[in-house]
């Protein structure tokens, strides 16, 4: 009797526990997609982290500086065209070598008389439009080659053979033959250095394709029947955003370089167009005369910005687009 009445009266808790402290819920779709979201955001993630570096952020901001400068120059009061020769008009003698800060050039002018100002800006938008030319047309043959080759098993001995030719030309001799085939010019010489610098972002993206293909997230995706195009777009290339970056801002410096380099042997761009390379050619034949190494100093001071710029913030960037370095 006794037994019966203790297990009535523990009935009757767990009835007024189960009633006061549980309740079924109902089911709310809503709700149930909200427990699955998160405000995560690569691209916030990675702007945070790329902010933390001082020294990147500091270049990135005298960069765009620079590349706005460069597009505005032109347009600012009392500009002087960068191809004109500057006649005294009390001499009729040109203003050969005038020392920097002079009222009019601020520079001053090299030895036929042309503004060094003006064509220091002129030189800088040549070789940074030829820099963004030759990265963007790297990244976009290398990229889609790339992925084909690492991702398309049958089409991994084309590449190969391909890659195996083009990488034993050195980039200094296409160079070269292009500048004595064709009339040089900027589209001539964006031609010459892409023919073969892409096939090096494309080795490198394929061999990053080849580590990341067979992943279970791929496999399941092949056997959902997703798309080949797809896949490439939303599996593989967002792992690859920090490597195409960095590669892509290390090549505008190199191919600043490679200009530089061919001015230097005389087979760069025409004399009408003002590059840097072509200042520093000018600037290095008056390099053992004290009074003249202005001409040297300035667009080599502008150059070295230019490339270290690229070089510290392409780096700064590929760490901070990093998925290992976001908490």
């Amino acid at each position: 009797m006794a037994k019966s009445i203790k297990n009535q009266m523990a009935g009757k808790l767990e009835d007024a526990i189960s009633e006061e402290l549980f309740a079924f819920a109902e089911y709310n779709s809503e709700e149930a997609e909200r427990t699955g979201y998160s405000n995560y955001s690569y691209w916030k993630a990675t702007l945070q982290v790329f902010l933390k570096n001082k020294v990147a952020v500091f270049l990135l901001v005298v960069m765009l500086g620079i590349v706005a400068f460069t597009f505005i120059q032109p347009y600012l009061p009392n500009q002087i065209d960068p191809n004109l020769v500057n006649i005294n008009p009390a001499t009729f003698m040109q203003y050969r070598n005038v020392k920097p800060g002079h009222e009019t050039f601020i520079l001053g002018t090299n030895a036929i008389g042309q503004d060094l100002w003006a064509r220091i800006w002129a030189g800088t938008r040549t070789s940074l439009f030829l820099g963004l030319a030759v990265a963007c047309v790297e990244a976009v043959l290398g990229i889609t080659m790339g992925v084909l080759w690492g991702y398309v098993r049958k089409l991994d001995f084309f590449f190969t053979e391909v890659y195996n030719i083009l990488d034993n030309i050195p980039q200094t001799l296409v160079l070269i033959l292009i500048s004595y085939m064709v009339t040089p010019s900027i589209k001539s010489m964006v031609f010459a250095m892409c023919l073969t610098s892409w096939i090096q972002m494309a080795r490198f993206i394929r061999n990053q394709i080849i580590i990341i293909r067979d992943r279970d997230y791929n496999l399941a995706s092949r056997c959902l029947g997703t798309s080949t195009f797809k896949i490439i777009m939303k599996n593989l290339l967002p792992y690859l955003v920090s490597i195409i970056m960095l590669r892509m801002a290390l090549s505008i410096p190199a191919a600043i370089g490679n200009e530089v380099f061919i001015t230097y042997i005389g087979l760069g761009l025409p004399s009408e167009t003002v590059s840097l390379g072509r200042l520093i050619n000018d600037g290095r034949q008056l390099m053992m005369s004290p009074d003249l190494r202005y001409q040297l100093i300035f667009p080599t001071i502008v150059l070295s910005i230019v490339t270290i710029s690229f070089y510290i913030i392409g780096n700064a960037f590929s760490d901070a687009a990093d998925p290992k370095n976001h908490r």
